[in-house]
């Protein structure tokens, strides 16, 4: 699917090119209260007591069947972990020109290994990715937590990772981008990033309808293989402003895919409101409009190429593995 046709899909649905949007649940369980008597819901909204015998919230005396989300606080990011794809809805950064230049960890003295928080039959596995023809690819990358080694090690976990194409993605155009970020810490104070994988729909061409399909690797096949990526920037506090209020934000959507290093960045820029749309999720809604600067016509947003690849394989093929889990 071309830059053009994706960023038209994600713009309006009623163009007919329009995207089939993800139901990512974001509501945590909360606290179950149990009600003192069978109530029923009026049509207003307002809840009323009623003389038959049901009480469908007696189900969770058994247990809350979810959705559950598994919240990570990390030293270097945040992730929200994904139990049904096995890949995380977003993971959250936030880099700084200090935090960057430390020196304080080193790629070759962290493993791959499976996240144990998450419980066995929801997490990611080695063996998964073992001869599937994706690489790991870090969401959090390992070269923004360089300020120290656990922050590093963190950024090995399984669930950080989603199943990326290697070779023209991960080892090149993504990673260019990631590098982009990066230089963003030279006119910013502070840069979070969001990032996370998108299932979205390609038109069939023999039906003429819109369809999702992904591959699932591992076996079990348990590991969906996102279709596309997203990277939400939001830079602030410019150098020569550090003061200013306003924050500078950028939304991109990149076809998991090999990509040409001709192609420009701004070509897969897409509106917040239409990555919104297509995860289902909400991005800075306590920031107004008007504070919400475009970063592309702040800074030029193009990606700087870079030889990543030789060197991805080089730490591929150093970075070890560290045994799965044993049972208990």
């Amino acid at each position: 699917m071309s830059s053009r046709i994706l960023l038209s899909g994600l713009v309006g649905l009623g163009a007919g090119t329009g995207l089939t949007y993800l139901l990512l649940n974001k509501r945590s369980p909360g606290q179950i209260v149990e009600s003192p008597f069978p109530v029923t819901e009026k049509p207003n909204g307002k809840v009323q007591p009623h003389s038959f015998n049901i009480n469908p919230a007696g189900f969770f005396k058994y247990g809350f069947p979810g959705p559950i989300h598994d919240l990570q606080n990390r030293e270097e990011f945040i992730s929200c972990y994904n139990r049904q794809t096995q890949n995380p809805y977003w993971v959250l950064e936030h880099i700084t020109p200090e935090s960057l230049a430390a020196r304080n960890a080193d790629r070759k003295n962290s493993f791959f290994r499976e996240d144990e928080i998450i419980p066995e039959r929801f997490r990611g596995k080695l063996k998964d990715y073992f001869r599937s023809g994706y690489d790991r690819g870090h969401q959090a990358p390992a070269a923004d937590a360089k300020f120290s080694q656990q922050a590093m090690d963190d950024t090995f976990y399984l669930s950080n990772m989603c199943p990326q194409v290697g070779a023209g993605f991960n080892r090149d155009y993504w990673a260019h981008l990631e590098y982009f970020c990066r230089g963003l810490t030279k006119k910013y104070q502070s840069v979070r990033i969001v990032t996370g994988p998108l299932y979205l729909p390609k038109k069939d061409p023999v039906e003429n309808k819109f369809k999702v399909s992904y591959e699932v690797i591992g076996n079990p096949p348990s590991i969906a293989v996102p279709t596309h990526f997203f990277k939400l920037i939001v830079a602030e506090a410019p150098a020569n402003n550090p003061t200013r209020e306003d924050i500078a934000v950028a939304a991109f959507v990149l076809p998991n895919e090999p990509i040409s290093n001709e192609t420009k960045l701004t070509d897969f820029e897409v509106p917040l409101e239409a990555l919104e749309r297509s995860t289902g999720l909400e991005f800075l809604q306590n920031v107004p409009s008007l504070k919400k600067k475009a970063l592309c016509e702040e800074v030029n947003c193009q990606i700087v190429v870079r030889d990543f690849s030789n060197a991805a394989i080089k730490q591929s093929n150093n970075v070890k593995l560290l045994p799965p889990p044993k049972k208990s």
